[in-house]
């Protein structure tokens, strides 16, 4: 018993942090991997009371996992895509990310950038831009995850908190990263954001379908990022930026089907990979129709 007790003494300075509510019990959960099915529902019982307590909507959490011969992967038309940003909102919205109103997107996992027509410079982009859309002379690239096969955000991470599913999806066990925001600057993309705080969501906004590796509530103090919406893709349905995009800009599917959307764009559209030359091997395309 003193032993446990001076392991608690150890361990209040992190318990008082203003992350929300960490238990010992969390400090002390098994990595995701090492993780029974009956661990794993204790963990999701208790999330879905956590979140029905936090933000009065009774949450369905569940942890569907990756189907054996599939690796996704998205592409998208710079051909189409008009800038309208409902993609971000829908990603908002369907990932429940905090949001002080419905028309911020600030911690949106996707941002759209603005560029001048026969320009590639993402560094000379505006992803601030206002107005209609789409403007004279210019063009729009949505930015999000890249999901790379070779990611230097899961070998940047000291704690392994976040890895890449047999599926090919790069994912966080929100509850073992530990907020360093290694992963963060590893990233080529700028695809990972940080809960500040306590994530900001009316009980209206809340989507109550959550998937513990995706959409799940955050607690404060984590990065997050984008999975392809895999509590959605994993069912057999689109990301839910797909789904809203006005042109079909957007194209999803398994790299492992021979007959698959994407697959169909990668043998037959001119196709451009942004910052190829980071060698990430990423999982998401541009190409020009």
């Amino acid at each position: 018993m003193a032993g446990i007790a001076g392991l608690v003494t150890a361990l209040k300075p992190l318990l008082s942090l203003e992350r929300g509510d960490i238990s010992l019990s969390d400090l002390l959960q098994k990595h995701y991997q090492e993780l029974s099915a009956e661990e794993m529902s204790r963990i999701l019982r208790k999330l879905e009371k956590q979140s029905n307590e936090d933000y009065g909507v009774a949450s369905n959490i569940n942890d569907t996992k990756a189907r054996e011969g599939v690796q996704f992967a998205y592409a998208l038309s710079l051909s189409k895509c008009v800038g309208c940003r409902r993609c971000a909102h829908a990603c908002l919205a369907e990932n429940n990310q905090s949001r002080e109103s419905e028309d911020d997107i600030e911690m949106s996992y996707i941002r759209v950038l603005e560029l001048d027509k026969g320009s590639i410079n993402v560094e000379e982009s505006d992803q601030y831009y206002d107005g209609e859309v789409p403007k004279k002379d210019k063009y729009y690239m949505p930015v999000q995850c890249h999901q790379c096969q070779d990611s230097p955000c899961t070998k940047a991470c000291p704690v392994e908190a976040t890895w890449m599913e047999p599926d090919g999806v790069v994912v966080v066990d929100y509850n073992w990263c530990i907020g360093c925001r290694y992963c963060m600057a590893a990233c080529p993309y700028d695809a990972r954001r940080f809960n500040w705080k306590k994530p900001s969501l009316p009980p209206e906004s809340v989507n109550p379908n959550q998937n513990y590796l995706s959409n799940r509530i955050r607690p404060q103090g984590v990065v997050e990022k984008c999975t392809f919406c895999l509590h959605r893709t994993r069912e057999g349905k689109y990301p839910a930026c797909l789904e809203v995009c006005p042109t079909g800009a957007r194209v999803f599917g398994n790299l492992l089907d021979p007959d698959s959307e994407i697959n169909y764009i990668l043998k037959n559209k001119r196709v451009y990979i942004l910052k190829e030359d980071a060698g990430t091997t990423p999982k998401f395309y541009y190409f020009f129709d």
